[in-house]
């Protein structure tokens, strides 16, 4: 296994009209960092220079053609492209989107050939990053598309970790598009996903009810009783440790979901508020469920405070943390799956500890 300082974190820019350059460079400023990872930012080191002295950064970039001239110790810029891009913070502009999408397409496919162990994308603009060569709502659905695996939208903080069974779907169409088969799939995922990746021997997982009340019997819905009962019994059955539908308004707030180890929400805005709430800023956006690892920021381009220096990269920064930590589990999973012997060991250890 790779040393902590030889784990090669990719970093897409993100809207340069937004913030996500500046929570990458206050990220850095802690040289600690640079113990823990060698980050490539995917860019152009004189764009990236330009906002460092805007926002009276004093970090130093060490500007690459190629991956391999990355230098271990330092924040490397890899030249994406080489012409200038006109930058005015906190406008939409798709030109701008075009260069944040030659960035993540860079990223990724450098994720794809094992040139970078990990990705870190900062936030982008889903308007204006819309072209013939790019029609996904966002990072997620492409790197579902390029990379192998089922893609699967997991919020984390700390032991708090919320996931979707539907994410960027209008809510009219939620109902239509829970079937035993979506179920199966995202509560298997983030089922082996907690073990391989969080290092949890019996993941604990909820589940939230679609509609009021869990539908109160089918009074008010049936799909809860029709559709996520049935499924989340066969689950159970399976040995997978899947319970509910919980009814969703009181679930956060009486601090149900401390028991759990992950909570699967049937649409975007039900599971997302409460993290956001809970999280205070702290959250990490992770794409479970690929081959690859990666993470983001919870937040968006903030266009509002973009270049005045006020983002905080708590978010950010927890999100190479997250990427980081998640890299050593997966290996370490990966390790044990050879030997059974090694697996028993460790569950011997875990209960121990408990």
């Amino acid at each position: 296994m790779k040393k902590a300082e030889n784990i090669i974190v990719g970093i897409s820019i993100g809207d340069l009209n937004g913030i996500g350059s500046e929570v990458i460079l206050k990220t850095f400023e802690d040289i600690r960092m640079l113990e823990l990872c060698t980050p490539v930012i995917f860019a152009n080191v004189k764009i990236l220079s330009f906002i460092k002295r805007n926002l009276n950064s004093e970090v130093a970039l060490h500007g690459i053609d190629k991956l391999e001239q990355l230098v271990k110790g330092k924040i490397n810029v890899l030249n994406v492209w080489r012409e200038g891009v006109d930058i005015n913070f906190g406008q939409n502009d798709e030109n701008v989107g075009k260069y944040a999408i030659k960035s993540f397409a860079a990223a990724t496919d450098a994720l794809k050939e094992g040139l970078i162990d990990v990705l870190v994308t900062a936030p982008i603009n889903k308007y204006n990053i819309q072209s013939e060569e790019f029609k996904f709502p966002g990072h997620t659905d492409y790197l579902d598309k390029e990379l192998e695996g089922n893609a699967l939208m997991l919020m984390v903080q700390d032991n708090l970790r919320v996931g979707l069974l539907t994410d960027h779907v209008p809510v009219n169409d939620v109902a239509k598009h829970l079937t035993e088969k979506l179920i199966f799939q995202k509560i298997e995922t983030i089922n082996l996903t907690l073990k391989q990746d969080f290092s949890i021997t019996k993941p604990k997982i909820a589940v939230l009810a679609l509609n009021p009340h869990a539908g109160d019997n089918g009074v008010i819905g049936k799909e809860d009783d029709e559709i996520l009962k049935p499924a989340i019994k066969k689950l159970f059955d399976k040995g997978i440790f899947a319970f509910g539908p919980y009814s969703a308004d009181g679930f956060f707030g009486s601090g149900q979901y401390e028991k759990f180890d992950a909570v699967i929400a049937t649409y975007h805005d039900q599971g997302l508020i409460p993290f956001k709430t809970l999280s205070f800023g702290n959250g990490v956006n992770y794409t479970a469920g690929l081959n690859k690892i990666r993470t983001s920021p919870d937040h968006g381009t903030a266009y509002e405070i973009a270049g005045k220096g006020l983002a905080d990269a708590s978010s950010f920064k927890e999100a190479v943390y997250l990427a980081i930590d998640i890299y050593h589990s997966r290996n370490e999973y990966l390790e044990l799956s050879k030997n059974p012997l090694k697996i028993k060991e460790k569950q011997l250890e875990t209960k121990k500890g408990a």
